[in-house]
């Protein structure tokens, strides 16, 4: 009886999250992608935490943020960096509402792409801790996909 009672206290202790706090969530991650369009470099990076990771779309893209930084300062410096629009975003909140997790499809340039990422509450604000973006490949054309990064990678050899 005394440990049902504890976690009742702590459940009733531990602070819901709001939809006003999902809502703030939805608008940090489109600001983010909003930064890109901009070419809004210092917004953007600065939204991505110390010891954030960017993962990319090709196999060799796993960048910390100062390597993501040096990758893109060109694109963002010419003024265009790249524009994706989200939608169907699904966001996943821990208990204490510390960290959230989420994915959503993009359309970009490349297609209909998928992010996931990872946000931390800090003293600052989110931060994102990971986003990983990916390109998507239909199920029925996965096959041909395969054969042409086989091809590929037996033409660098």
């Amino acid at each position: 009886m005394k440990r049902i009672l504890f976690a009742l206290l702590l459940l009733a202790a531990t602070p819901a999250f709001s939809q006003t706090d999902t809502t703030a969530i939805h608008t940090f991650i489109d600001n983010w992608h909003l930064a890109a369009t901009k070419a809004d470099g210092n917004t953007y990076f600065g939204m991505i935490a110390d010891e954030g990771i960017f993962i990319g779309t090709d196999a060799t893209e796993r960048w910390t943020k100062q390597q993501f930084l040096a990758f893109a300062k060109p694109y963002f410096d010419r003024g265009k960096a790249w524009d994706f629009k989200a939608y169907n975003r699904s966001v996943h909140v821990s208990n204490g509402g510390r960290f959230v997790w989420f994915s959503e499809l993009l359309t970009t340039w490349m297609g209909v792409c998928r992010g996931s990422g990872i946000l931390e509450k800090t003293p600052k604000g989110w931060k994102i801790q990971q986003y990983h973006l990916s390109v998507t490949v239909p199920n029925d054309l996965i096959n041909d996909f395969i054969t042409l990064v086989a091809n590929f990678e037996k033409g660098k050899k």
